[in-house]
């Protein structure tokens, strides 16, 4: 009778022990399945375990695949790329510009601040990055050839003073087919500031002109895990650029969304997070820590502006910052001679004297330029480049 009555008991364990097993191979048997179709999802790489073996290790050499930045496929030399000019902006900026200078330009003006906007972001943070982001992932499958990324201002000290500070000249004279050709272009050619080796990453000294510096090591081991800190990141400033097509859908739409919560959740005060942009978008795109191409190359075959070579641009350039100097020099006097009881005669002339000797010259050197880019034989030439009959911008 004793025997008898313990056997429901003995049972139950039993019954638990079965279960157990078994759930233990289903769960294992199904997370095996997720792990193998993982990589097609978010990139990491087949891992694929062998038909009758145990689940294998992932393969982490294949868990931070580069991205496969090529040169632009072939176009007809009188292709008319299409583009959009992507603004980044607050209620309070007025950008009625882009339609009073830019009739016919396709644009998505992203109004940051406002959520009751046609377009705008999850949240007013990270300034134009999370604009820019927000573009990308909102048309990443219908994208036109070109993407311009720009900041509202019609004229800004940022915007090069060959194109008279103007972002309405720089996107009317911005060569589409050099963004098809290279995939990302910065749309400053002036080095500085960001040229050749403005941020250094490893910097623990604050510097009061560039806060965000100290900042970019952590930053960077957050969005880029697998990657190296870099020694050095530099291209010009001021996060205004375009992209191709090609060059955007490079990168799985999961990676911009990667970054835009980053942006969402870190606990970086706004202009820091946005800041710590400015000198990555360069490694994002082209996979490179550096990007600071020739100016010379940059004006000529960007904006059509040809000054006839290294040697005759740095002429140029020569001239130009003597006429800066000058100027700076005539604004100094300006004020000082308001604190000074007798100051001295013919100052101020002299300065204007030579304003006006210089900028006659450098003016015609401008428009020369630009006359000499017009000629799309003359670019290729200037820059080396092969053409044929045909060839276009």
């Amino acid at each position: 009778m004793l025997m008898r009555s313990r056997l429901p008991l003995l049972a139950i364990p039993v019954a638990l022990i079965f279960i157990a097993v078994y759930y233990s191979t289903s769960i294992r048997t199904s997370f095996r399945e997720t792990w193998r179709d993982l990589p097609q999802h978010i990139g990491l790489g087949d891992h694929a375990d062998t038909p009758g073996a145990g689940a294998q290790d992932p393969d982490f050499a294949n868990w931070n695949p580069r991205p496969d930045f090529k040169k632009g496929s072939p176009m007809p030399g009188d292709h008319n790329y299409t583009s959009t000019l992507v603004i980044a902006k607050i209620k309070k900026e007025d950008v009625a510009w882009i339609d009073r200078e830019l009739p016919g330009q396709q644009k998505a003006v992203y109004v940051a601040d406002d959520p009751t906007a046609p377009l705008h972001t999850p949240k007013n943070k990270g300034h134009e990055v999370m604009v820019y982001l927000t573009y990308i992932i909102d048309n990443y499958r219908n994208l036109p050839d070109v993407s311009i990324f720009m900041h509202a201002h019609q004229t800004a000290w940022h915007n090069d003073d060959i194109l008279g500070f103007s972002a309405p000249d720089m996107v009317r004279r911005l060569n589409r087919a050099r963004v098809w050709r290279e995939g990302y272009i910065n749309m400053r050619c002036n080095w500085g500031p960001g040229c050749p080796d403005w941020m250094r990453p490893g910097e623990t000294k604050e510097n009061p002109n560039k806060h965000e510096e100290v900042l970019l090591a952590k930053a960077w081991s957050e969005l880029f895990p697998l990657d190296k800190v870099p020694e050095v990141l530099a291209q010009p400033c001021c996060a205004q650029f375009a992209l191709s097509r090609e060059r955007i859908q490079a990168l799985p739409h999961a990676m911009y969304v990667w970054y835009r919560n980053w942006l969402l959740n870190t606990r970086l005060p706004d202009r820091l997070s946005g800041r710590v942009w400015e000198y990555v978008w360069q490694f994002v795109f082209t996979g490179q820590n550096k990007y600071c191409p020739a100016e010379y190359i940059c004006f000529c075959d960007q904006y059509g502006s040809c000054f006839g070579g290294k040697e005759k641009y740095e002429e140029f350039t020569k001239l130009k910052k003597e006429l800066g100097d000058r100027e700076h020099d005539l604004d100094e006097w300006k004020k000082k001679k308001k604190q000074l009881e007798k100051p001295e005669p013919g100052k101020d002339k002299e300065f204007t004297k030579e304003i006006d000797r210089l900028r006659p010259i450098v003016d015609k050197l401008k428009d020369e330029a630009r006359k000499r880019g017009d000629d799309p034989q003359n670019r290729a030439k200037e820059l080396g480049r092969e053409w044929h009959e045909g060839n276009g911008f």
